[in-house]
């Protein structure tokens, strides 16, 4: 039996794909067969085959990507895409669509501004940055597009959470101090939040990243639902009170024109 399977194991190595890593093998066999898939059903036999695996290595990792919901088998057909691949795409289409919607308007805030204006969404509980124009002030931002940052101390995290329910925000501020992330008592920061909910927009006052203050806003789409929020940030010599009671005009400014861009009816006072 021990003879078979290494046989089989050389047989793939020389075929078909390109050695490395055992996990990124198995990682882009499994891409390989969603390619395959692609054009409709087909079956066990064509797909090994295609593959230039044996039928035990293609069933074994046909049968891992169907309980991800990757692939669906279909009896007397063979395999098909499933339907997480229909999620990620719409998932991946909403995303796109944001950005573009969202850059010139931001592109514009940071030209205003002088300062690096931020774009991100809710990602289960942290918040994903999506899109970053730096500004022209010597300010170091550490932040990157892809990062993902604690929603209850950045200011674009808290943004993302002004349309949450108050009941909720204990449970996320408790996992975030679990976590090591620096910040106020609970009962300061729900003080705080209730302000920014009260204003529309919210601060980071350098809770997040040492010397480093933003002014931030959702984003809503055309049911009123979060989708995103928009931060300006910079470094704290530059955002006093004044300033960032300034920017916050600006901020909910730019947010709602990229609201009306995602199909926001407009307010009269926005016509």
């Amino acid at each position: 039996m021990s003879t078979a399977v290494a046989s089989d194991d050389n047989h793939e190595k020389t075929g078909h794909e390109k050695i490395g890593p055992k996990g990124s093998q198995t990682l882009l066999r499994g891409l390989d067969i969603l390619d395959q898939v692609v054009d409709g059903p087909i079956a066990l036999a064509e797909l090994s085959a295609r593959m230039g695996l044996t039928r035990s290595t293609t069933h074994r990792l046909a049968t891992a990507l169907i309980d991800r919901g990757f692939l669906i088998f279909m009896p007397r057909k063979g395999y098909r895409l499933g339907p997480k691949l229909l999620h990620l795409g719409f998932v991946a289409q909403s995303q796109v669509n944001l950005i573009q919607v969202a850059r010139p308007h931001i592109e514009a805030l940071a030209a205003r501004t002088g300062d690096t204006v931020h774009l991100g969404r809710l990602d289960t509980d942290r918040a994903l940055y999506l899109d970053k124009i730096s500004g022209r002030r010597r300010v170091e931002i550490s932040s990157r597009i892809g990062d993902r940052h604690p929603l209850t101390s950045t200011g674009l995290g808290k943004a993302l959470l002004l349309d949450l329910a108050p009941a909720h925000w204990r449970h996320l501020f408790e996992d975030d101090q679990a976590r090591g992330v620096p910040g106020a008592d609970y009962a300061t920061w729900e003080q705080r939040m209730r302000r920014y909910v009260a204003a529309g927009c919210a601060f980071d006052l350098e809770e997040n990243e040492d010397q480093i203050r933003c002014v931030a806003a959702p984003i809503h789409d055309a049911s009123g639902r979060t989708v995103a929020a928009i931060s300006v940030s910079s470094a704290a010599q530059y955002m006093d009170e004044a300033r960032m009671a300034t920017l916050s005009a600006d901020v909910l400014a730019t947010a709602q024109r990229i609201n009306l861009a995602l199909g926001q009816e407009p307010s009269r006072t926005d016509e």
